[in-house]
């Protein structure tokens, strides 16, 4: 029977109120005991009621039924109840796992033997602090200092401690914050910042960020700022290669690096979900890969588990960057010297070769080319794959929509069935790739996927995924283990 209209408000209004008393629980579970909540990934930290039901609303999306408020705000208080350590929570994960596997147990039982990690450790952290120095603060450089402000919490875990840029005018300071503060694709900086000029630092949200000015990545003194051991993250693009990076290492209160580009070389290339694993602490200088590699291996790999890769080609229409002209006018490379704005450009790309350094078993079976189109963010990634087994368009979205729930990859692969979604629908995406269900093409053993990825938001993210793993500061992540039933259903 369908709700009168009064009904149907007084519903809304009802989950209007849980939400509103998630707020408060969420905040103090984050300040008070470390612990990070999110819904399929999705944190819940300094999230606004609306986007808390937006939240629960997405989860049906993403496992076809649907998270009840009613059923969540009472796992939230009970979480509050348990005195936790530094933990990272999936809300809906441990909900799901609550109802197929609970076995008649009370919510709390349950989650004291799932959580027993962490129960009773109230805001203890055992991982210790690890300073980051941003080298470079453009595209990149300044949506990786919005993750790591968002990601301070207590303090533990990635500091951001400095970044460091080449002066560009006597407003400099001034205009590095208002870059931070707004921006035309992902919005205005959520929280406060303030600049203090005599000191030289930006504040954001009460984390203090020394602004430093060098030409030289080989003769800073980070020690004299209080930086030591520090992880320096190069977003310049400037050398990507062990000799030009190792200059960073002759700084004072350097310890790793970090390239946000493929690295060239020797150099590992990784893309996490896929390769982090190969990090050593010997290791240090490590490349994040490119984002357009990020967006596709995960897929790829998925694909080859589980129906074998022959060959493919990777075809990405992909947003400009600020390496092309705005107008026509010289550039080094090929066509890149034309409009930007104007044109749809065909360009290379090595994704496609750059995939076998992080998934060798695809060594030689990939091409790739790029066409880079008129918009400022959000690319598009088309999987043309022969397969060495058979499948239909069905059975390989449903895989990919349970690998996007319930695998390891699930932090890399999103998935998505609308008939009604753009690029800019994506635009902040924490995936690294998005697969469209309803653009998949599949003859037998000839697939075709459609993948978007916010190349810039999401690649980000995935950088900063290779920072915790580097730094090892990863949180103990809850549920440890998928509901059986969830993992069958990958293995069907």
């Amino acid at each position: 029977m369908s709700q009168t209209s009064d009904s149907c408000l007084d519903t809304w209004m009802g989950r209007e109120a849980l939400a509103e008393a998630m707020i408060p629980v969420i905040g103090r579970l984050y300040r008070e005991n470390n612990v990070v909540t999110s819904i399929h990934g999705r944190s819940l930290i300094n999230k606004s009621t609306m986007n808390i039901l937006k939240a629960h609303r997405f989860a049906r999306r993403m496992s076809n039924t649907e998270l009840l408020l009613e059923e969540t705000a009472p796992l939230l208080n009970a979480l509050s109840q348990l005195e936790l350590g530094a933990a990272a929570i999936d809300v809906a994960r441990l909900t799901e796992k609550f109802k197929l596997e609970g076995n008649g147990a009370s919510l709390e039982e349950f989650l004291r033997a799932e959580l027993a990690e962490v129960v009773g450790k109230r805001g203890a952290d055992d991982r210790t602090s690890t300073d980051v120095v941003l080298y470079g603060f453009g595209r990149i450089g300044r949506l990786l200092a919005r993750l790591l402000i968002e990601k301070a919490g207590g303090g533990h875990g990635l500091r951001l401690r400095a970044i460091v840029v080449r002066r560009g005018s006597d407003k400099d300071l001034t205009k590095r914050a208002s870059l931070l503060r707004r921006d035309s694709v992902h919005g205005s900086f959520e929280g406060t910042i303030r600049v203090d000029e005599e000191a030289n630092t930006i504040t954001a949200n009460g984390v203090q960020v020394q602004v430093i000015y060098s030409d030289n990545p080989a003769t800073i003194d980070y020690t004299a700022y209080g930086i030591k051991n520090a992880l320096v993250v190069d977003n310049t693009g400037r050398w990507r290669d062990a000799e030009g990076l190792s200059q960073h290492l002759q700084s004072k209160g350097v310890a790793r690096v970090l390239l946000t580009a493929p690295g060239k070389g020797a150099l590992k290339n990784i893309v996490h979900g896929i390769n982090h694993g190969s990090i050593l602490d010997s290791d240090q200088i490590v490349s994040a890969a490119s984002c357009t590699t990020n967006a596709i291996t995960p897929v790829l790999k998925a694909i080859n588990d589980r129906f074998g890769v022959i060959h493919g080609h990777v075809e990405t229409v992909h947003s400009f960057t600020n390496d092309q002209n705005l107008i026509d006018n010289f550039h080094k490379g090929d066509r890149r010297g034309r409009s930007a704005a104007l044109n749809m450009v065909i360009t290379e790309t090595g994704a496609a070769t750059a995939v076998a350094k992080a998934l060798p078993e695809l060594q030689g079976k990939l091409s790739g080319s790029s066409i880079r189109v008129p918009t400022p963010d959000v690319s598009l990634a088309i999987l043309n794959l022969s397969l060495e087994n058979g499948t239909t368009k069905d059975e390989v979205n449903d895989y990919l929509r349970q690998m996007s729930l319930h695998s390891d990859l699930r932090k890399q692969i999103d998935y998505i069935d609308s008939p009604e979604v753009v690029s800019t629908d994506f635009v902040g995406s924490r995936r690294a790739g998005i697969v469209d269900g309803l653009a998949t093409i599949s003859n037998d053993k000839n697939v075709i996927l459609y993948v978007w990825y916010d190349n810039e938001f999401g690649y980000s993210c995935q950088v900063v995924r290779v920072m915790e793993e580097m730094a090892g500061v990863n949180p103990p992540s809850f549920p440890a283990k998928e509901a059986a039933a969830a993992l069958a259903a990958i293995a069907v």
